[in-house]
């Protein structure tokens, strides 16, 4: 971190906010309220810019672009008259890559922006909590309100043996040196998702194993169609098993797995671990300073991003719920605001649109069939395959689907979930129509514009009502 950002003690008479963790939530919270024109102190310990930009979203969504490309030259063959083939020539150079976007983004994002804010002093240090506000590096910082934005790390499963091997987890396995030859991920969540089809783009041999289903939160024919897909580009999807013990032998990862009561052995050179992440909590001393704790290790906090202490709030992944950076940006912007001006704003999560940087992409937002039944509405759904959508005829790519779901008394559309190669870009267009009550009848009369992904929903809308297949060219 360059010097120019980093204060040495407190301020005399004490900060306005304390803020703990210097990620992007962090940089959120102590931004929104330097712009109120508060005295904040912004405490980070180790890299500054926290999980997304140095070891998360950043570097693990350009390395997925980079292996798109490569299936890009190698799917050229779909369209007749052409060929293609791709490899990489250096995977060295490749990381190398990804770590100067990764250096450029924390200095110009982060480091950079601190001089431009008067209102923010920058401790380098661990943080705890102690009656009066904040210890740092053992000297008090003393805070009218304090905003715990420590973030999450890697969660570990609990498997017999994990403890003596060399695992890997989706910070380490970015910064590996050499390609694996063979890649055995566990857990079909979107992290593991992602990163099992990056390694495999690049040339290793995958096998995805976890207990349930691929992305168990999402819908079933996209878990499915999903599945399908990653079994196609030869990666190995075994699901619905238990853990039984892993160890390595002979330089290789071996994990044992039952399967219906049968004991089998899959054998891998490096093995991911990618089980979710649990909550940055230990040593801040929270439950000295009487704060709860969820069972997944989160803080507990209220829709005023109050914590079980007056005084005290806490946002984004240190909370254990909505494990997005975005979200993490927008609870500690709330909680900022709130901290200063009386705890006038809650947190709204109804329609946060999520994305798995899969290919073909998944996003949704709002609630899943199950979910709304479980809510007690009267359900309706409507499922476009996308050889039902002109962009996808065009571009001879047609995996995926899109699915709605809405209210069968009111029509008002209550949720989505897109799988297309390009879903994450058109979801923004569900989330904005749940917000403001579109019913699905107002969305399937919207004029899209004709040979895009985002028509899809057009189409998806109509399918409420009509066969789509009926329907010709920018009909209706």
């Amino acid at each position: 971190m360059a010097d120019c950002c980093s204060t040495g003690g407190s301020r005399k008479g004490g900060y306005d906010l304390a803020v703990i963790g210097a990620g992007s939530a962090g940089f959120s919270a102590a931004i929104t309220a330097a712009e109120q024109g508060a005295n904040v102190a912004l405490i980070g310990h180790g890299l500054i810019g926290g999980t997304c930009v140095n070891v998360g979203c950043v570097p693990s969504k350009t390395m997925i672009r980079a292996t798109e490309a490569l299936h890009g030259a190698r799917a050229a063959s779909r369209f007749p008259g052409l060929a293609g083939e791709a490899h990489v020539t250096d995977w060295r150079a490749l990381i190398a890559a990804k770590n100067d976007l990764v250096g450029t983004l924390r200095q110009k994002k982060y480091v950079d922006l601190l001089p431009e804010y008067d209102g923010i002093t920058y401790l380098d240090g661990a943080a705890r909590l102690n009656g009066a506000g904040v210890i740092v590096n053992d000297s008090p910082v003393a805070a009218g309100k304090i905003i715990i934005v420590t973030g999450a790390s890697p969660a570990i499963p609990s498997i017999p043996g994990i403890e003596s091997i060399p695992y890997l987890t989706s910070t380490t396995a970015l910064e590996l040196e050499s390609q694996p030859r063979s890649l055995l991920v566990i857990g079909g969540g979107y992290i593991g998702c992602e990163l099992a089809q990056m390694f495999a783009r690049a040339g290793a041999a995958v096998t995805i194993v976890t207990r349930s289903r691929l992305l168990s939160e999402a819908e079933p024919e996209i878990a499915q169609a999903l599945t399908g897909y990653l079994g196609d580009e030869g990666i190995m999807v075994r699901t619905g098993l238990t853990y039984s013990r892993i160890e390595s032998r002979d330089d290789e990862i071996v994990l044992t797995i039952d399967v219906g009561g049968r004991a089998e052995t899959l054998i891998a050179e490096q093995v991911l671990v990618t089980t979710g992440r649990t909550p940055n909590t230990a040593d801040l001393g929270l439950e000295e300073a009487g704060i709860r704790l969820a069972p997944n290790g989160g803080i507990v906090v209220d829709d005023r991003m109050r914590t079980s202490r007056s005084g005290v709030y806490a946002a984004g992944d240190v909370t254990g719920r909505d494990q997005f950076v975005y979200m993490a940006a927008y609870g500690a912007k709330l909680a900022a605001r709130n901290a200063l001006n009386g705890d006038s704003l809650s947190y709204d999560n109804a329609t946060m649109p999520w994305v798995v940087f899969t290919d073909p992409q998944v996003a949704g937002v709002g609630l899943s069939e199950a979910q709304a039944r479980a809510a007690g509405y009267g359900v309706k759904r409507s499922i476009v395959p996308l050889d039902m959508v002109p962009r996808a005829l065009a571009a001879r790519d047609t995996r995926g689907l899109v699915k709605l779901v809405a209210d069968a008394k009111t029509d008002r559309l209550l949720g989505a979930q897109i799988l297309a190669p390009e879903g994450a870009d058109s979801i923004q267009t569900m989330a904005l129509a749940i917000k403001f009550g579109m019913t699905a009848k107002e969305l399937g009369e919207t004029i899209f514009p004709y040979l895009t992904t985002v028509e899809g929903l057009k189409l998806a809308a109509q399918g409420f009502e009509k066969d789509v297949a009926k329907l010709s060219c920018c009909a209706g």
